[in-house]
């Protein structure tokens, strides 16, 4: 095996949205050219592998037999996710192998089946366009994130599990608890638990009296399972699709509407042309996903990219760097909602992508169906280098988006 230079390890490279508002640092392209990875300093203090090529990424992501998920995917930039820790029975998202297929085959027919997402279709379209007839009345600028982006992903992802409006709050206080970089192990257990409590009762109703909603489907699931599922399991897997079903929807969708508006042209083109829909997804989540990267850990020695990793070093594989790689895109930092052949990692690779892919595709779908044809002359009511983003987490964009517009046209 080939070994990189010896140096101390630098900084992990985090976005820098002022400096580069749709893309990683600018360090990050530099990082990239060298070929060799890099040895970087985290957030919570562990040292990992740096793996910034479209290539290498892909072969880290892909290769569960010689990378593990045990570590968690955010344990280097969130104290609340130790990666060192146990993996405690239903921590579904830290499993590898069998125990890992084992819940994905439950989780795949409640959310992500064609037959499920023709059934959601029509509620994720009412939903969007209820808040835009909220929004024909208003005058003056609105924060498209605060009375847009939430409203829709948490009525979204509370519909699809029947839990009641007033109940809703739960979920986004653990959310926003979840996802920040100030929250430790245990202010995290205290935001969670009465999640847990809440969601064993939606539980033990379903199981008694199950109905169409994805939690029924996981409950029946899991309670057919060659191997039964526990009420612990089934209170995780509830309780993941309900936090990291709302926020980290939410935030790309107003991430991804920025970027819309930043370059009308674009914007445009999605109202004059609905066909591009389905590419102008891919792109925006191309873009935009990931910007902190993912954890990983080393399960033998390898060697990736020319550098040997010793079993039980850490990994961070940078998505958006890998999804902004010249090798692999053409012209990888501009926006192009007509981009072909878009084969962008922004929802993971291998066994590990996320499992609620297909719901998020869907309600970014219909937003940039319906936005740019009720909304055409939807627009920044700030400038640009007014927009404040976030710090301190793993989901990335505009603190609050304000716009303005001259009309809301009818939802016929």
């Amino acid at each position: 095996m080939s070994s990189t230079i010896s140096e101390q390890p630098r900084p992990l490279p985090l976005p820098r949205e002022k400096k580069c508002p749709f893309g990683p640092a600018p360090e990050v392209a530099e990082i990239r050219e060298q070929g060799q990875l890099v040895k970087v300093t985290c957030p919570t203090g562990i040292d990992a592998w740096l793996v910034t090529r479209y290539a290498d990424v892909r072969e880290v992501m892909g290769d569960p037999q010689r990378f593990s998920n045990h570590s968690g995917q955010a344990g280097h930039v969130l104290a609340n996710m130790p990666p060192d820790s146990p993996v405690y029975e239903g921590d579904f998202f830290r499993m590898d192998g069998p125990d890992h297929i084992r819940f994905r085959r439950v989780f795949a027919p409640a959310v992500s089946t064609v037959k499920r997402l023709e059934l959601f279709r029509p509620m994720v379209q009412r939903t969007v366009d209820e808040l835009l007839d909220g929004l024909a009345g208003v005058t003056g600028p609105v924060d498209l994130h605060d009375k847009f982006s939430k409203p829709l992903t948490t009525a979204v992802i509370a519909e699809l599990l029947d839990v009641p409006h007033a109940d809703r709050g739960l979920f986004h206080r653990v959310a926003e608890a979840l996802f920040s970089g100030k929250t430790d192990a245990d202010d995290l257990d205290a935001a969670r638990f009465p999640l847990f409590e809440y969601v064993q009762d939606l539980v033990v109703t379903r199981r008694t009296e199950p109905g169409e909603d994805a939690l029924s489907v996981l409950v029946t699931r899991g309670q057919d399972a060659e191997t039964p599922f526990s009420d612990i399991e089934l209170i995780k897997m509830a309780a993941g699709l309900l936090v990291a079903g709302y926020d980290t929807t939410a935030s790309l969708i107003t991430y991804g509407m920025l970027a819309l508006l930043d370059s009308p042209e674009q914007f445009a083109l999605l109202r004059e042309s609905p066909a591009t829909v389905p590419s102008a997804v891919e792109e925006v989540v191309r873009l935009l996903a990931v910007g902190s990267g993912l954890l990983r850990v080393a399960k033998v020695d390898i060697e990736i990219g020319g550098t040997p990793i010793a079993a039980g070093e850490y990994v961070v594989v940078a998505v958006q760097a890998a999804n902004h790689d010249p090798a692999q895109f053409a012209d990888p930092e501009h926006l192009d909602i007509t981009r072909q052949h878009n084969a962008h990692i922004g929802f993971g690779h291998g066994p590990h992508q996320c499992v609620g892919q297909q719901i998020a595709r869907l309600e970014l779908s219909t937003v940039l169906a319906t936005l740019p044809r009720r909304v055409p002359s939807l627009r920044l009511a700030v400038p640009f280098g007014d927009v404040e983003f976030k710090s301190d987490t793993t989901v990335y964009g505009p603190v609050s988006l304000p716009v303005t517009w001259d009309e809301v046209l009818p939802a016929s």
